[in-house]
C-alpha cells in the first residue's frame, strides 16, 4: 500500500511514523528479541516458558519482553500468578517470518 502524490513521489514520512518504523527495527536488531518473537510465533509462553525454552535468566526475559510489550510488538495476560505473552502485531510478525526465510535461503 503506497500513498503516492500525483507527481508519483511517495509522500514524505512524518517524524512520528520514521521514529516509530526505526524503534521497531532497533527491536528487530537484537538477538534476544529476535528469539522471543520467533517463539512466540508458534504460541503463547509465560516469562518461565520462555526463559526455559531459549535457556535465558527470567529477568533478561522479563527486560526484552518489556520492550517488545512498550512497542506494541507482544501483548500479555494475566492467568492467576502467571503471566502469558504473546504476539501482537501480524506486519512485524511477517516481516520478521519473511526475513528468517530469506536468511536461510
Amino acid at each position: 500500500m503506497n500513498d503516492y502524490k500525483l507527481n508519483g513521489y511517495p509522500d514524505e514520512l512524518d517524524e512520528e511514523t520514521l521514529l516509530t518504523v526505526s524503534q521497531i527495527f532497533k527491536a528487530l536488531g537484537d538477538p534476544t528479541r529476535i528469539r522471543i518473537l520467533h517463539l512466540l510465533s508458534e504460541r503463547e509462553f509465560s516469562v518461565n516458558e520462555i526463559a526455559e525454552s531459549l535457556k535465558l535468566q527470567q529477568s533478561t526475559v522479563s527486560h526484552q519482553l518489556r520492550t517488545l510489550k512498550n512497542l506494541r510488538l507482544v501483548k500479555s495476560r494475566r492467568e492467576g500468578t502467571s503471566i502469558y505473552y504473546s504476539h501482537d502485531d501480524e506486519h512485524v510478525m511477517n516481516i520478521l517470518e519473511q526475513t528468517i526465510d530469506h536468511a536461510r535461503h
